[in-house]
């Protein structure tokens, strides 16, 4: 469906061929044991046992790998995807760079589990300057880095990693494949949460890996099969079910955060204002080359914890919450979750309520909160 649009890509991602009598989407599969034939046994069918075989999870995976444009693995969660990705790649004595600036989890495990089984682990700044790439196994980036909101210039960061003999994995989970297409720009991996903005309306958990190399996609999914880190057919189902709306989702969501940019830009009790979408962020440059659309996440400094707090209380359509990319808008103090952030550094996200209910909320909540104390540098 490579010259359709979004629009048209989202409703029919992953649909099987039109059948009279049968649903558009059928329903989920539950099974942990199927039938098998008694003469060939699992060579006969591809379901043979729930954790490897699921046709619901197949649809799933064959919608998402449309989008984002390769083959695609599905996980019980964005950090099954992640960290599956990274046992599946590292071996000891392997060298893995990561962003400095991105998702904490990632770091801890980092600096726990891989450094533990021998591999070496560097951070670099989303936004560079990179080191030189040779002897560097894996570069994983996330772009737009979160909660910062920088962004990496992926196709030079993949003509580096291609020259050094490195792989590079794109994290993309704030952009979506609606954003941008990582494989498009060379990459040789994509990981993402799917619980973020991709399915939308905060009822599930779930992660992918895709590629269009199958003996990288072999390695993720021979390491999921023996890990077990599955999502249930339910969720397979309900992520599927919420794909459809994904590209009007994001376009609310992206014209909310442009208008709360542009309100929290005139403000002078708002500092640290990000948002890759305007043209004097820092990067603006880089995004606007890169990114088909930019997502509905930006983030900003409101002083001190207190009066984030003030501010939550106020507003009526601002839920505090920690996710993002949801139907409903919402904010996150990220120095509670472990993020090097201040204590009145503010992750924003956009729902889709309409643009100028949402504007008001936030002047009145803004207003409400009174004043802060210094914001502290993230």
């Amino acid at each position: 469906m490579a010259d359709q649009h979004d629009g048209t890509r989202c409703v029919h991602a992953g649909l099987p061929e039109p059948v009279p009598g049968e649903p558009f989407l059928p329903g989920p599969v539950f099974a942990a044991p199927y039938h098998l034939d008694p003469w060939q046994g699992p060579a006969a069918t591809p379901n043979g046992y729930g954790r490897p075989d699921n046709p619901t999870r197949r649809l799933l995976e064959a919608a998402i790998g449309d989008l984002e444009g390769g083959d695609c693995r599905v996980f019980a969660s964005g950090q099954a995807a992640i960290t599956g990705l990274l046992l599946a790649v590292l071996r000891p004595g392997d060298t893995v760079l990561l962003p400095a600036d991105g998702y904490y989890s990632v770091r801890s495990f980092a600096t726990g589990t891989l450094e533990e089984l021998g591999v070496r682990v560097r951070f670099v700044p989303t936004a560079g300057p990179y080191p030189s790439l040779d002897g560097v196994r894996l570069v994983l980036v996330e772009t737009p880095a979160n909660p910062g909101l920088d962004v990496a210039d992926v196709a030079a960061l993949a003509a580096e990693a291609r020259a050094a003999g490195a792989l590079l994995a794109v994290d993309n989970t704030t952009a979506t494949p609606l954003g941008q297409r990582p494989l498009d720009l060379g990459a040789d991996l994509v990981v993402a949460s799917g619980t973020k903005a991709l399915t939308g309306h905060s009822d599930l958990l779930l992660g992918y890996v895709a590629s269009r190399s199958a003996e990288l996609l072999d390695k993720v999914t021979g390491w999921r099969s023996t890990a077990g880190a599955v999502p249930g057919a339910f969720d397979a189902w309900l992520a599927h079910r919420s794909l459809a709306t994904l590209d009007l989702r994001l376009a609310r969501q992206t014209a909310n955060a442009e208008a709360i940019a542009r309100l929290l830009a005139d403000r002078p009790d708002v500092t640290g204002l990000r948002w890759p979408g305007l043209p004097d962020d820092p990067a603006y440059p880089v995004a606007a080359a890169q990114m088909r659309r930019i997502p509905g996440v930006l983030s900003f400094d409101l002083g001190d914890a207190e009066r984030v707090a003030r501010f939550l209380a106020a507003a009526k359509l601002v839920f505090a919450a920690t996710s993002f990319g949801g139907l409903h808008t919402t904010a996150d103090r990220r120095a509670q979750w472990g993020d090097a952030t201040g204590p009145g550094f503010v992750r924003f996200s956009c729902g889709v309520e309409d643009t100028v209910d949402l504007v008001a909320d936030v002047t009145a909540a803004l207003d409400a909160a009174g004043p802060g104390g210094t914001a502290t540098a993230g």
